[in-house]
């Protein structure tokens, strides 16, 4: 079998589906896998190191937050991924051991809730640790998917693309931090908006309530509110508010105007009118959160008035 023609056409595949979905990918989509030269190709199996049965070494490697295994990424941006259990000699570990030596490219899943995943192609195993039954892993460009055997050894050993490799892995890390708050925040809200309760998932964004960057703005659903487009940048640009008792504040100069019907019944019939919550009371927006922002939001409506 054409090694470098299936994974080639495993990220071809990737990124068509990474394309129109939006970057999450379901589980069963990546179970099924595609069809190369009449036979079926899964890209993910029962383990975590997965190897399709038309391949002599692994295609791809996955990695469940809060699973079994400590994989993450350390402070220098790479990742770090456990072996198959603790014998280094164990046949999914030899074949990462193996992929490493000949340079082979792989796919890196990361789960972000249960059933969806966040993918990064090509990576590259680039160092082995038997004493921590441990290998890194780092990403690299995309363009690199045109692996062509022997020449890729030299395109991945040089400085620049090391420095390049360093770069794109931790773009990947941000990526993954950010549609993991998404999906979480969705799941948390039944996928529909706390205003005016859209549930079209492509219109639905994780809007966070003390942003991101700054103290308390972490990427956690009690700072999260599941929002359309419409009422994530009026909620944004503070054209209404949430108070701590849940109800929407609009505010008084938007109440006030007038712009036809979008105006009336995307903002102002918002007006003291009270969110969908999550149903876990553990998953509530935190009303600390909602007074700071609604302190804000009551600075800017007096300064406006004044």
């Amino acid at each position: 079998m054409n090694d470098a023609g299936v994974r080639k056409a495993a990220f071809d595949w990737l990124a068509n589906e990474a394309r129109w979905r939006d970057d999450v990918l379901p589980r069963e989509v990546l179970a099924q896998g595609f069809r190369y030269g009449g036979q079926r190709v899964p890209l993910v199996g029962p383990q975590g190191i997965f190897k399709p049965r038309l391949l002599d070494l692994p295609l791809s490697i996955t990695t469940i937050p809060n699973g079994p295994y400590d994989d993450g990424f350390s402070e220098d941006g790479r990742l770090s991924y456990r072996y198959r259990g603790n014998d280094p000699r164990h046949g999914d570990n030899i074949g990462l051991r193996t992929a490493m030596h000949q340079r082979i490219p792989l796919i890196y899943f990361h789960r972000l809730v249960p059933g969806k995943y966040l993918a990064a192609w090509p990576v590259f195993i680039v160092d082995d640790d038997p004493s921590r039954h441990t290998f890194t892993v780092e990403v690299d460009d995309a363009h690199l998917a045109n692996w062509s055997g022997e020449s890729q050894g030299a395109v991945i050993s040089d400085g620049v693309a090391q420095a390049r490799r360093s770069y794109i892995t931790t773009t990947v890390r941000q990526r993954i931090h950010q549609r993991a708050f998404r999906e979480r925040v969705l799941r948390a809200y039944r996928e529909q908006c706390a205003f005016c309760r859209l549930r079209y998932e492509e219109l639905l964004d994780a809007a966070h309530i003390i942003p991101d960057g700054e103290p308390d703005g972490e990427p956690v659903v009690t700072n999260g509110l599941a929002l359309c487009k419409l009422h994530h940048a009026a909620f944004d640009r503070h054209f209404l508010a949430i108070r701590p008792d849940y109800v929407i504040e609009v505010r008084r100069d938007i109440l006030l105007e007038e712009d036809g019907p979008m105006l009336l019944h995307g903002l102002k019939g918002m007006h003291e009118t009270r969110i969908t919550v999550p149903r876990p009371t553990r998953d509530h927006p935190n009303r600390e959160f909602l007074e700071r922002r609604y302190e804000q939001f009551r600075a800017l409506e007096i300064s406006m008035r004044g």
